[in-house]
C-alpha cells in the first residue's frame, strides 16, 4: 500500500493559446517570460531536472524551487520546498485540434506541515490564477504572431 500522498490544497486551470505545444514549451521554459510583477524569478543553470531557481517579492523571504521533471513540448514540474511541506507547480502543454495548445497549470501544496502553508498559499493562488493564465496565453499569443511558428522565443 502505497503512503497517502497529505494534499492539503489543489488548484487547476487552463487557457487555450493559438501558439503551437512547441512553442508555448519553449516559451515557459525561458525564465525571461515569466512576467508576474512584483516577482522577479532566476534559473541558476539550463531549464533541466534538478535546476534550482529563486523568485523574489519585495518584502519577503527568498523562496528557492527546484525543477523535478521535464518533458519537453509537453510538461514541466516545480517543486518548492518548506518546512515539512512542499508547493508543486506542473505546467502541461496539450495539443488542440486545431493546432493552438491548452495551457493547464496545476498546483499543489502538500506534506504533513502543508496546513501551516493553506491560507496564505490559498489566498496567492485562488482568485489570482485564472487571470493570470488568460495573461500569459495572450502574451504567448503575441509573441507567437510576432515570431511565427518557429520556437524562438
Amino acid at each position: 500500500m502505497m503512503p497517502p500522498l497529505d494534499i492539503a490544497w489543489e488548484i487547476a486551470h487552463s487557457a487555450d493559446t493559438n501558439a503551437s505545444p512547441a512553442f508555448a514549451g519553449a516559451y515557459m521554459t525561458n525564465v525571461a517570460n515569466w512576467d508576474d510583477p512584483p516577482a522577479s524569478f532566476e534559473l541558476d543553470g539550463p531549464f533541466a531536472s534538478g535546476s534550482r531557481g529563486t523568485t523574489r517579492m519585495p518584502g519577503q523571504e527568498t523562496l528557492h524551487w527546484r525543477i523535478q521533471e521535464v518533458q519537453p513540448m509537453k510538461s514541466y514540474t516545480i517543486e518548492g520546498a518548506m518546512d515539512r511541506a512542499a508547493m508543486t507547480v506542473e505546467w502541461r502543454f496539450d495539443r488542440l485540434a486545431d493546432g493552438g495548445t491548452r495551457l493547464t497549470q496545476l498546483i499543489v501544496l502538500k506534506g504533513e506541515n502543508a496546513s501551516a502553508y493553506l491560507e496564505d498559499v490559498r489566498s496567492a493562488f485562488t482568485s489570482n490564477l485564472a487571470p493570470g493564465m488568460k495573461k500569459i496565453a495572450m502574451a504567448m499569443e503575441r509573441a507567437y504572431d510576432f515570431h511565427g511558428t518557429g520556437t524562438d522565443c
